[in-house]
């Protein structure tokens, strides 16, 4: 007798996209310092957006990231580390992609989500990035509001302090994927990931917020 019910006991991880599943600041800081000559390296980026760092208004900030996600989007290799986890762990859990996008360009990312992870993630979320511009309707203002409708989560990766607390508050185990701008920036990100193993033998961390 064929049934419904969802017997699929393997844990849920929501991964962030920018700067977790690809180099996007990476990629553009090395464009903008080609242009620009700021003396600053990637590494001292240690706030995001980094306006204050490389001395440029906000708004110009957007506008040079937006124009290079237009550009090179659909061109960003996946991160190395990150892949090869895929690979090798992937199917051991089940993903889906919850990332902060400004609207006109998460058709972009959803299609580099699936065209590079598709074969493990087969859901996208995203909770728009406010532009000056937007006109549109209003639903979730964070990713916790996000997190929160989906049906169940057992661990979410971003490279956003803000978000990791805000995760870890619902009871999520919430892993700071290591970049400049937050506490794991010295961590390997091979190290960073075997932490997701904890899942599946249940020993993961619900108020580990930063691992």
């Amino acid at each position: 007798m064929e049934t419904n019910e969802n017997t699929d006991s393997r844990p849920v991880i929501v991964w962030d996209v920018d700067d977790v599943l690809n180099n996007l600041a990476f990629e553009w800081f090395k464009e903008f310092e080609e242009l620009h000559h700021s003396g600053v390296s990637y590494e001292q980026l240690s706030a995001n957006p980094p306006d204050k760092i490389l001395g440029i208004p906000l708004d110009s900030y957007l506008e040079s990231l937006d124009d290079f996600r237009s550009r090179k989007m659909s061109e960003l290799k996946p991160v190395n580390a990150v892949l090869e986890w895929f690979h090798a762990h992937g199917a051991d859990f089940r993903h889906a992609a919850l990332t902060a996008v400004p609207f006109h360009f998460a058709p972009l990312s959803a299609q580099w989500v699936m065209k590079n992870f598709g074969n493990w993630i087969r859901s996208f979320h995203f909770v728009p990035s406010f532009r000056k511009d937007d006109n549109i309707v209003a639903y979730d203002k964070s990713k916790a509001d996000m997190l929160k409708r989906i049906d169940r989560v057992d661990a979410f990766i971003d490279d956003n302090e803000f978000n990791i607390a805000q995760a870890g508050c619902l009871g999520i185990c919430s892993i700071a994927f290591p970049r400049p701008w937050n506490k794991n920036r010295g961590m390997a990100i091979s190290e960073c990931l075997s932490k997701l193993e904890k899942l599946k033998t249940g020993k993961g961390d619900a108020d580990e917020k930063i691992v």
